[in-house]
């Protein structure tokens, strides 16, 4: 069955978390989904926030930029969510916006090389390893966790460019791709991931695939997802988004799934004027509708 989430954009303020985790809670929403946006909200912070707040959900943090993070620090705060609320966070991680990166003077000359090194440390740190490394970005010396996760847990990583999505496939556990990914993207993907997998030894062990989709409903929704895609510099006609009615949303959602997708998680448009309103939608009504 496909995975449905949404996420809470953090154009949003961060005192407006708990009333939007609380109502993707009550709905039944499988997943709920926190961006770590320069310089908007912190992944770690909300994501602990939204755990807290809630009883069922599972929360995405989606996604952590590496340059930004020590890896053992993001181990740490990464083991600490996973053993308060066992099997509910997400932990994905990516290259970050590299004029974000930059503005902070955090801008690696090879961002692969670094989130490659980074996504090996971790995934050891997390599984309970004592990892000494001398890399280009990443350097441990005899560094362990001393309250791992109490067993396996995912990590994701987000990926646009052929060279990081096959690089997902070879050192991540999962693979998430922005509301600019169309189906047929979603195909490429997954063939340049199992590319990764096969060249890491890694070829049929189970890859997650997460894709956002951009979708509005209610009053206004086909002039506000034109207007963000227009702000995206989407070009015209791409198969991206989705406005309507609860069969239209899940007619898209069930596409990318038919072309790969493991969980799609419905992305409103920054100015959605009900965010709870949308994360009840997306529970009560598109999930129905989605095998």
């Amino acid at each position: 069955m496909t995975t449905l989430g949404a996420v809470f954009r953090p154009q949003l303020a961060p005192e407006r978390l708990r009333s939007v985790a609380r109502a993707a809670d009550d709905s039944g929403l499988e997943e709920l989904w926190l961006w770590e946006d320069c310089f908007l909200e912190g992944g770690i912070s909300t994501g602990a926030a939204a755990l807290a707040w809630t009883e069922r959900v599972r929360v995405g943090i989606g996604l952590l930029p590496v340059p930004l993070r020590n890896v053992a620090v993001t181990a740490m705060e990464a083991a600490s969510l996973h053993r308060m609320f066992p099997g509910r966070p997400i932990l994905g991680v990516g290259h970050g916006v590299q004029d974000w990166m930059g503005q902070v003077g955090a801008r690696a000359e090879s961002p692969v090389t670094l989130l490659r090194e980074y996504l090996i440390a971790l995934r050891a740190l997390l599984g309970g390893e004592r990892v000494t490394t001398e890399g280009r970005y990443v350097r441990l010396r005899d560094v362990a966790l001393d309250w791992p996760p109490d067993g396996p847990v995912e990590v994701l990583a987000g990926a646009t460019g052929p060279r990081t999505v096959r690089l997902t496939g070879e050192a991540a556990d999962g693979t998430v791709l922005t509301a600019e990914t169309s189906p047929e993207g979603v195909r490429r993907a997954r063939r340049l991931i199992e590319e990764g997998r096969t060249a890491a030894g890694r070829a049929g062990t189970p890859h997650k695939v997460v894709v956002y989709l951009l979708a509005a409903t209610g009053s206004g929704a086909f002039e506000r997802l034109r207007a963000e895609l227009t702000t995206e510099g989407a070009a015209a006609g791409a198969d991206l988004g989705v406005a309507g009615d609860a069969a239209a949303v899940a007619a898209a959602v069930r596409r990318l799934a038919e072309a790969g997708a493991d969980s799609v998680i419905l992305q409103p448009t920054a100015d959605e004027p009900d965010p709870e309103g949308f994360v009840r939608f997306v529970a009560g009504e598109v999930r129905p509708l989605v095998p």
